[in-house]
């Protein structure tokens, strides 16, 4: 497993985009001071030996060092030991809906972006449990297989939006079966299934799917995210997704679907609202779960990397030694710059 001892520092490489702006504005005031000369294309001619394509490529040089000096503070690692690491847990398996209709904003930012921070406060407060990740619309597929590792679970869980499947809908049904399917063999584990969704189960038998989970020894909990009054759903361009009349859509909150899938699956059902309370209510659920033997596989024992960086960071600067900005008059006839 690779990591970074000190990840702080890699917030240096933003440095980077400022560096290019900085250079994209000293290029653009040396042709304006070129022009106070004359004719640029005649100044060039009086200046043979100075070459742009070298003074370019010395640029981008150092700047591939800085950012591998930067790489190197951060001080990367790879795991080199494997040990297993016996822990008291649960698991739980988290089925998003990212249907359009996720897109309203009758939950301030967003239905989606709401339950998106619920679930990233869920993960904070997860210590030695497992998470997993199913995202669904009209078909259902795994974001992230269940693991103990919280840092990928919020890195899958920030890059996740509408556009990741093209076919659109509520498949509960998929949704919860796909869940159910995504835990470990261990034995004695209390399991979860949270949904989080608007309720519109458009292929049905989600409550079916429910039960086969609580049947296998799952709990299935049902966020309701939204209102019952029904909100319109922003199209991205500043106005509102409409039907093939025309018609502005209308999405509401479908909450008698989503207290059914909850009841049949033996968990409960919470709305979520722009209050804190669903929040609270589903850890106080969560914690209530059996805690079993969780087996991790965990790396011990990390090797430091920076030497390789550090190896390819001197070659850099050789190369950017050796590049000078004007033309070697020996080697004027060799024109591997402009």
């Amino acid at each position: 497993m690779f990591r970074f001892e000190d990840p702080a520092y890699l917030y240096l490489l933003i440095s980077l985009p400022l560096l290019i702006l900085i250079r994209m504005y000293g290029l653009r005031k040396r042709k304006k001071q070129l022009k106070e000369f004359g004719d640029i294309l005649l100044v060039k001619e009086l200046m043979p030996n100075v070459s742009g394509g070298r003074r370019e490529l010395k640029f981008w040089l150092m700047l591939a060092a800085v950012a591998l000096i930067v790489v190197m503070l951060a001080r990367p690692q790879m795991g080199t030991k494997i040990s297993q690491d016996k822990r008291q847990g649960i698991e739980v398996m988290i089925a998003l809906d990212i249907s359009n209709s996720m897109k309203a904003e009758d939950v301030a930012p967003s239905r989606l972006d709401k339950s998106k921070m619920m679930i990233e406060n869920l993960v904070d407060n997860f210590t030695d449990d497992k998470v997993g990740l199913v995202v669904f619309a009209g078909d259902a597929f795994i974001q992230l297989p269940i693991t103990s590792d919280y840092v990928s679970a919020k890195m899958f869980l920030q890059n996740i939006d509408p556009s990741l499947i093209a076919s659109q809908g509520t498949n509960l049904a998929e949704a919860v079966g796909l869940s159910s399917r995504s835990f470990t063999k261990q034995d004695n584990v209390g399991r979860a299934i949270i949904v989080i969704t608007d309720g519109e189960d458009h292929e049905g038998g989600a409550v079916e799917a429910a039960k086969q989970a609580k049947k296998n020894g799952m709990r299935v909990f049902v966020l309701g995210v939204g209102s019952t009054k029904g909100t319109p759903i922003p199209d991205g361009n500043g106005g509102y997704m409409k039907d093939n009349t025309g018609q502005v859509v209308m999405s509401a909150l479908n909450e008698e679907m989503c207290k059914q899938v909850a009841e049949a699956g033996g968990g409960a059902y919470i709305h979520v609202d722009n209050n804190n309370l669903a929040q609270r209510q589903l850890d106080n659920e969560i914690s209530k779960l059996q805690k079993g033997d969780i087996m991790n596989v965990v790396y011990s024992e990390y090797d430091e990397q920076f030497q390789a960086v550090g190896i390819l960071l001197i070659i850099i600067l050789i190369v950017e030694t050796i590049v000078l900005e004007s033309k070697n008059p020996l080697l004027r006839k060799v024109k591997l710059f402009k």
